[in-house]
């Protein structure tokens, strides 16, 4: 809202300063200085008012170290990653931009999955929250969203650069201008360590002939279905232990915020050769105000935790994360860059699967984690919760620096 009352002062009234709303760098720094800002200030008033409510984390008995001192510490605490997100949005991005749009659904969509699961937990006294199948549910219907909106919005297009044929005689210099084809709509991608880097979802349709192209969406929806759903349930799996998951999601959006800052970019995206995705400079402003709403939680969700996200903040910032990644065309590049949400995903996949492998052959489950999901397995080994969530952001900004670096191997 700030950002048209401005470009209004500038356009009718030269108002001095109120040009600095037309950049993006700007903007995106306003974004996180008051997501902070809201996070941290009215992050105590959401805390006492969720304890006024009795909000308490029931906890299940899992013999794990410091477990009982966590009974009755306020949940639901993601509505503060939410708050602390939206309004910098509203105040600072374009909001006719159909990327912004789409996050800011994406934040009230599965931020209202995870409310209800959290609410039935507490106040309808059912430990086992929202069914499974109604959280799928909505995911699906998030991923049907995504996925129809990246195929058939006019304003989701890519741009390709046009290669100018170089001779002896005539030589193009760093400085020579950069000239693009017209803006296309596309469901192009990016892959890595490929030489031409890119990949095309049309290519999965190609043998059904000339018209596979308009088709393509049966395949390509599926996926973004799939992506959505396995991202925001390793983000619900990762909020087991104090800081854990607002952290590893925090380290993951900085490094989307500048694949999207250098995609939306005409001169960085070609100097970097990143694809150059018109409009996709809003979604920084998002990502910004994401990150600092990630980092004001955690100075209440540090060990020890005041409060715990819950599934509304869980299911929120894993929709999020994969919806971004989605929009700036690095969904190949999650396996990598949410390692360690794709971690905890497969130590639960492995332990359901062995044990039940297990008891059906041997008449017993055996476990090959001591517990899942992984975070928990190494508790049981007796480390301190805070040496765990310390040692798996250090994997988070190894995998975090891997990802940006695989953009150059090919």
């Amino acid at each position: 809202m700030l950002y048209y009352l401005f470009e209004f002062l500038e356009k009718n009234y030269q108002m001095p300063g109120a040009s600095l709303f037309g950049f993006i760098t700007f903007r995106a720094a306003l974004a996180i200085i008051f997501s902070l800002i809201i996070a941290t200030l009215f992050g105590k008033k959401i805390i006492r008012i969720l304890q006024r409510m009795q909000m308490g984390e029931q906890i299940r008995d899992l013999g794990l170290e410091g477990q009982n001192e966590k009974a009755g510490t306020p949940t639901m605490g993601g509505l503060i990653i939410i708050l602390a997100t939206l309004v910098p949005v509203l105040l600072f991005a374009k909001l006719e931009n159909i990327y912004v749009i789409m996050l800011i659904v994406t934040t009230l969509w599965m931020g209202a999955i995870g409310f209800l699961d959290d609410y039935l937990k507490k106040f309808k006294k059912d430990k086992a929250g929202l069914p499974g199948k109604f959280k799928i549910i909505g995911q699906v219907g998030l991923g049907i969203f995504v996925g129809a909106v990246m195929f058939f919005h006019p304003d989701v297009t890519i741009k390709r650069e046009k290669v100018n044929p170089v001779n002896s005689q005539e030589e193009i210099t760093q400085n020579s201008p950069k000239e693009f084809y017209n803006a296309e709509n596309s469901l192009q991608t990016t892959i890595p360590f490929v030489k031409e880097n890119e990949f095309n979802y049309e290519t999965l349709v190609g043998w059904m002939g000339e018209n596979a192209k308009d088709y393509v969406w049966l395949v390509f929806i599926p996926i973004v279905i799939i992506i959505i759903t396995a991202v925001s349930n390793g983000a619900n799996l990762t909020d087991g232990i104090d800081g854990l998951a607002a952290g590893s999601s925090a380290i993951v959006a900085v490094t989307l915020a500048l694949f999207a800052w250098v995609s939306g970019n005409a001169v960085f995206s070609d100097y970097l050769n990143v694809m150059f995705i018109p409009n996709t400079g809003e979604v920084t402003i998002f990502i910004m105000a994401f990150v600092g709403a990630l980092i004001g939680f955690l100075w209440y969700n540090a060990y020890p935790a005041q409060v715990f996200m819950g599934d509304t903040g869980s299911l929120t910032i894993g929709g999020i994360i994969a919806v971004i990644a989605i929009i700036i065309r690095k969904e190949l590049l999650i396996p990598l860059l949410c390692g360690i949400f794709l971690m905890e995903n497969i130590s639960v996949i492995m332990q359901v699967g062995w044990f039940k492998y297990t008891r059906k052959k041997y008449g017993e489950g055996r476990r090959i984690f001591r517990m899942s999901p992984l975070h928990h397995h190494y508790q049981v080994k007796g480390f301190h919760e805070s040496k765990i969530v310390t040692r798996f952001w250090i994997v988070g900004i190894f995998l975090a620096i891997l990802t940006i670096v695989t953009l150059k191997i090919r």
